[in-house]
């Protein structure tokens, strides 16, 4: 049996759990310092309060002053944290911990420099935690944190430099219903499966626009969607060949890409700007909610900008992701530029 401490207790990072429980592995739950009630309400009852699901009998709780007892033995470090808390992630986590303790982390998204380069969470990771050589790893999905809980088979990827060390934390978390792959293209993972978060957005602008047509919630037209989920598919290949990425891990995040458009926090946002509430109205709407996507929407769109004044990349390739910076940072109302979407072969 191995000890795997999980350091965020959101639903991805609670959820990752349950396969290595499955497994017979003892799994600690320790809650950063937003994660109080989680943890208490754990404890008391094993009710995750926002994952709304119960946790394995299992699990072991402690709030985050308790950490240092969490990680005592332990074989394993997950990161659970989101793309907001990467920045406590990296000080009051990384920096503190044994360098040897592998760690394999959940946190998916991108950052831009000023040149408009895109680098990956494990990037930033590594450089924010003073260049420890800690052995960094990361899951890719597809995968929603809700589904996994209730054990519906799943197939997401696990990268890392290391292929023995994927090997063996693969081991830790592989079973009947978690089904895992492994790849050492840590920047092609990574990139695909954040931006999903922002081309899902994109995509389900058509639920909000068939819903408004229509004058219905609920009301659905899929040639809309299936146009937009193509054309995202095309500028994530473009923006994933630029980054160096392998050809394969793009079918990580369109596998991703279908299943966040399908359900979750993203849908709710692009469904709300497709419906004609702007920007501000649709966040406030949304309030308390995690919303990664409109920050690597941002966030990439603003490096395309930059790569397209440098000569490095051509606008025309991404007409669809600029449509939602627009919409997003510009607070323009939707008006999907279908015609820019066309080509000619």
């Amino acid at each position: 049996m191995s000890v795997i401490t999980i350091v965020g207790s959101g639903m991805m990072g609670s959820a990752i759990g349950i396969p290595a429980a499955c497994n017979g592995h003892e799994v600690r739950m320790v809650g950063t310092p937003l994660d109080r009630e989680i943890i208490n309400e754990a404890r008391r009852t094993g009710y995750h309060i926002t994952l709304k699901r119960q946790l394995p009998e299992s699990y072991k709780y402690y709030q985050f002053e308790e950490m240092d007892q969490a990680l005592r033995g332990a074989d394993l470090l997950v990161g659970g944290v989101s793309s907001f808390g990467i920045d406590w992630f990296c000080e009051n986590v990384l920096k503190v911990i044994d360098p040897a303790l592998p760690i394999l982390t959940v946190t998916k998204g991108m950052m831009d420099d000023e040149n408009g380069d895109l680098h990956v969470y494990p990037e930033i990771f590594e450089k924010q935690s003073g260049s420890r050589g800690l052995k960094l790893n990361a899951v890719g999905g597809p995968c929603t944190s809700y589904e996994l809980a209730d054990r519906d088979n799943s197939e997401v990827t696990f990268c890392g430099k290391d292929m023995e060390l994927l090997r063996w934390i693969r081991s830790l978390f592989e079973c009947d219903f978690y089904h895992v792959s492994l790849s050492t293209d840590v920047i092609g993972v990574e990139a695909a499966v954040a931006m999903k978060n922002a081309y899902a957005l994109g995509v389900t602008l058509a639920v909000g626009l068939a819903e408004k047509r229509d004058g219905r919630i609920g009301a659905l037209h899929f040639n809309s969607q299936a146009a937009l989920f193509g054309q995202s598919a095309k500028e994530m290949e473009k923006l994933l060949a630029y980054m160096g990425a392998r050809k394969d891990s793009l079918m990580l995040g369109i596998g991703d890409l279908y299943v966040t458009v399908y359900g979750g926090r993203t849908r709710m946002i692009g469904t709300l700007l497709g419906r004609g509430m702007n920007i501000d109205e649709a966040l406030a709407e949304l309030k308390g909610v995690t919303l990664e996507s409109v920050v690597i929407a941002t966030r990439s769109a603003r490096a395309i900008h930059k790569k397209v004044e440098q000569g490095v990349l051509d606008a025309r390739d991404f007409p669809l992701l600029d449509h939602m910076y627009q919409v997003i940072v510009e607070k323009q109302p939707v008006d999907v530029p279908w015609v820019k979407f066309e080509i000619e072969d």
